[in-house]
């Protein structure tokens, strides 16, 4: 009886292994920080990174996506005291990067769709695509460009 259980537990193991080693890593994974970014409303375009005093990150796993924007000051100067978070569930499919983004400050954002173009080249992430939030009047496109942090 013990040596069935000890088979069985061992079979169970090798095959959590297994699985553990045939999941694919994406490219896309990791921690990424901001150094540059704009958006383009009409004609206007308008850079809205690097801001001085500021840094942003952004986490991707192989399903979910965190960002973390906040003043390199910690909000001792309460004028340009920043934070801002947001983070949700992802797809990509080839170059086509998809956020859900279910929680964020900016809580008239959260439970939206937005869709982007994403691309990796050796160790910078470049995300372009449309923000558009129709009751709020954002219709943006965005680009912003990370530096993977080793």
């Amino acid at each position: 009886m013990k040596i069935h259980a000890f088979i069985f537990l061992a079979v169970a193991a090798c095959t959590s292994c297994t699985r553990t080693t045939v999941t694919q890593s994406s490219p896309v994974n990791g921690t990424w920080r901001m150094f540059a970014a704009k958006k383009i409303i009409g004609k206007d375009t308008t850079v809205t990174f690097p801001v001085e005093g500021q840094e942003m990150i952004k986490i991707l796993n192989n399903t979910h996506f965190a960002f973390f924007k906040h003043d390199l000051q910690h909000g001792k100067d309460s004028t340009k005291a920043v934070y801002d978070t947001g983070s949700g569930t992802y797809t990509l499919s080839g170059e086509t990067y998809t956020e859900h983004l279910a929680y964020c400050n900016y809580r008239e954002w959260e439970d939206k769709d937005f869709t982007f173009n994403l691309q990796v080249k050796k160790d910078t992430l470049i995300q372009k695509g449309i923000e558009k939030i129709d009751r709020l009047g954002i219709n943006q496109e965005i680009i912003e460009m990370y530096v993977r942090v080793p």
